[in-house]
């Protein structure tokens, strides 16, 4: 088949990007042609079609996102409405084109019709679906009513129209079991559960010419400790958690730094850990500025690959108060790190009913987490031992395997 991506950002280390690329490895891997339209471009999905007006930075969305989500609501939403629609016709032809050209299949929706960051592409996308009645996977990372910067809003029907649809030419994936509950009680909306993947059987790489010199790049000296928290700087990532960990640790050799951007959701919480970290003699550091998908140069300096800041980690913390699935999970489990995961909800219903060895956290720090990464730091088989069996689950419930049964399926 040939099969078309539609997103509003294909590029970067975010968990939708990260994940298309897996799809799309084990899509391939089955026979079939991939293609890729987004409003932002780049990796595995350099080459394909960019519409700007589908990224949600754009300055058109972003001035519709603020006058729908924002605190001063005071226009008439029929208004509000006239205007998305005006920038959903807009964008329409182009999508329309990439479809036609490319004589695709079946699109694949990589969650512009279920979390309304860009309002006029997910009214474009159901009218278009409608029009054309091609077979759509949409997959739903994150719904609305997941996120609070969504809850209060002036375009209700609408949202409950678009984000998600429901037309019968689309199958819906949800990427955990809470969601798909959630999403047949509140809209009725049948969909099949697809977890986040890692390759589980192709082992992880190690230090090699290239990334042997991470370490130094930091500033780290030998037997300081690099603690890494590989998310973006978003709220939900809970990442004050990770900071009292440190500062409670009584550790000074240990350095805490975060691989992505502060910049998604506003500089605001950034700065307030920040703050935080600064009070509680926590060295806090951002390193998005080295750290990307994969290795290149700019400027005449190395930028390291995500895996990267992964074979170096002494440990691994993911704090999050709120996850979809657990992307960053799945990633510290392939590298086999010691991890301090918060027992998010996903994580209860989906993940830790499987029987892996985290060290937990239950919306605080206690002492009873501290002393275990202090004690597993300090015994290194022990520490193994639990990542091996980690791995081992993860590869039974979460491989390219498991993908590749449910996409022949669903296909």
């Amino acid at each position: 088949m040939r099969i078309g991506f539609i997103s509003t950002r294909l590029n970067g280390t975010d968990g939708v990007s990260l994940e298309v690329e897996k799809w799309v490895t084990v899509l391939r891997r089955m026979g079939h042609e991939c293609y890729f339209c987004a409003g932002e471009l780049g990796g595995y999905a350099a080459g394909g079609t960019l519409i700007p007006k589908l990224h949600f930075e754009h300055q058109s969305i972003v001035a519709l996102s603020r006058r729908a989500f924002g605190p001063n609501r005071d226009e008439e939403p029929d208004e509000l409405v006239e205007h998305i629609y005006a920038v959903a016709d807009e964008i329409r032809p182009p999508l329309r084109d990439f479809i036609r050209k490319n004589k695709l299949d079946v699109i694949v929706v990589e969650n512009a019709l279920a979390i309304p960051m860009n309002l006029p592409l997910g009214v474009c996308l159901t009218g278009l679906i409608a029009e054309l009645g091609i077979p759509t996977i949409a997959h739903d990372h994150d719904f609305y009513w997941e996120r609070e910067r969504y809850q209060a809003n002036a375009i209700l029907d609408l949202l409950d129209t678009a984000f998600p649809p429901n037309l019968p030419s689309i199958r819906h994936v949800t990427i955990n079991s809470i969601a798909q509950r959630r999403l047949k009680s509140r809209r009725g909306i049948d969909s099949v559960v697809i977890p986040n993947v890692m390759d589980y059987d192709t082992p992880p790489p190690g230090i090699d010419e290239y990334n042997q010199d991470f370490r130094e790049m930091l500033d780290l000296k030998a037997g300081e400790i690099l603690a890494l928290q590989p998310t973006r700087v978003i709220q939900r990532k809970g990442i004050e958690l990770a900071i009292e960990l440190v500062r409670r640790m009584e550790m000074p050799q240990v350095h805490l730094f975060i691989t992505h951007s502060a910049t998604d959701e506003g500089l605001d919480y950034w700065h307030w850990l920040q703050r935080e970290a600064r009070l509680m003699h926590v060295d806090l550091q951002l390193i998005d500025y080295l750290v990307d998908v994969q290795r290149r140069m700019a400027n005449g300096h190395k930028i390291y690959s995500l895996w990267d800041a992964y074979i170096h980690a002494d440990f691994v913390t993911y704090p999050s108060l709120y996850e979809g699935f657990g992307n960053a999970l799945l990633e510290a489990i392939y590298f086999k790190k010691l991890t301090v995961v918060n027992r998010y909800p996903v994580y209860n219903a989906d993940i830790r009913p499987l029987g892996f060895e985290f060290v937990e956290l239950n919306g605080f720090v206690d002492d009873d987490a501290v002393d275990m990464v202090k004690a597993l730091l300090a015994d290194p088989a022990e520490a193994q031992r639990r990542a091996e069996k980690n791995y081992e689950i993860a590869r039974e419930h979460f491989s390219y395997r498991v993908l590749e049964e449910k996409l022949r399926q669903l296909l």
